[in-house]
């Protein structure tokens, strides 16, 4: 259920679902629940055995009354059949009057000669409305058959993965973030912080960029803390990462505090220190190292609980492969003033 709801936050197979369903809705509706009903066809639209009833009692009519005028308008609303139907009574009468049958066709084979059938339209014209609900079905298969095959090769990779393949370097990341033990500061005599999380970068996951909101004991909502990508070094996919954004946001504070946890190659190299200061306070990565931020009523403390070099072409200790950072926050206790 959780994979089925992170493939739905992507804009491409929501897109891809809200058509299908859509579409199998509209089936439904359209075939199933509310078909069209018709009303007032003609006579050139029944099967051909209704049409041979329809001209049987058309005949049978004409030989009580004898109109000519009403014999041949009935006649003529089979349209390009009428003929076809009129030869079939003919050839076989059956229970009818053949003298009748006779009559009956002496009367409007002179009116309507077979040659005026081409006025009249072809059997392609005259099921035309069945040509074109067969043509709305055939494109309504087509449409749900070419939904099913998109979701299916944008699925099955996914699918492919969470079934025992590769981890995406996300999902790596989250799999860490769970399997980290998170500090016991109770058991350590202290006070519990009102928000705790674990989150880790592996690389690969070139948009990483984790946010959390604070709230306490109360659900009122303190603030918001966060880490992100900062800079990375090289060239190149995955993105190298030699520096992150350590954040905190303080809704009782006009400013967001940052610090910038730096890689041992950028936090040497003058270049690097000077241009990611502006940033926020460099700070040197170190494993078990604490980075504590603080601002009118929040103190943050981070602890680098794990946290791996890459290697390769790169300078040594340049670049990240992995980082798993322990973030706890307390409210700042004020001294009346």
């Amino acid at each position: 259920m959780d994979k089925i709801r992170e493939l739905l936050r992507k804009p491409i197979a929501l897109i891809l679902v809200s058509g299908a369903v859509g579409l199998l809705l509209g089936l439904i509706w359209a075939w199933g629940i509310q078909p069209v009903e018709w009303k007032d066809a003609p006579p050139a639209l029944l099967h051909p055995v209704y049409r041979e009833e329809y001209l049987r009692m058309a005949i049978d009519s004409f030989r009580v009354n004898g109109d000519v005028e009403k014999a041949v308008a009935r006649f003529e609303a089979l349209g390009p059949y009428a003929h076809s139907t009129l030869d079939t009574i003919v050839s076989n009468p059956g229970s009818q009057d053949p003298a009748a049958i006779a009559a009956f066709a002496e009367i409007v084979r002179v009116v309507v000669p077979p040659a005026s059938e081409t006025s009249q339209g072809t059997p392609a014209q005259a099921g035309s409305g069945s040509i074109g609900r067969l043509l709305v079905i055939l494109f309504a298969v087509a449409a749900v058959g070419l939904v099913g095959y998109m979701l299916f090769c944008y699925l099955l990779p996914l699918f492919r993965r969470s079934g025992g393949g590769a981890l995406t370097p996300a999902q790596q990341a989250r799999q860490i973030s769970r399997q980290t033990e998170m500090t016991d500061y109770v058991a350590m005599g202290e006070e519990p912080p009102i928000a705790q999380f674990m989150t880790t970068f592996v690389i690969g996951d070139d948009l990483f960029d984790d946010s959390f909101s604070i709230e306490n004991q109360a659900g009122e909502f303190m603030g918001e803390c966060g880490i992100g990508i900062s800079e990375t070094i090289g060239v190149g996919e995955p993105k190298k990462v030699t520096a992150f954004e350590l954040w905190l946001f303080d809704k009782n504070d006009i400013q967001t505090v940052t610090k910038v946890l730096m890689s041992r190659h950028a936090f040497d190299d003058p270049a690097t220190y000077q241009r990611l200061q502006n940033k926020g306070e460099p700070v040197l990565a170190e494993l078990d190292k604490q980075i504590v931020l603080e601002t009118a009523a929040l103190q943050l403390v981070a602890t680098i609980a794990d946290m791996e070099y890459g290697q390769g072409a790169l300078p040594a200790e340049s670049f990240f492969n992995r980082l798993t950072l322990e973030i706890a926050v307390w409210p700042k206790i004020v001294a009346p003033g």
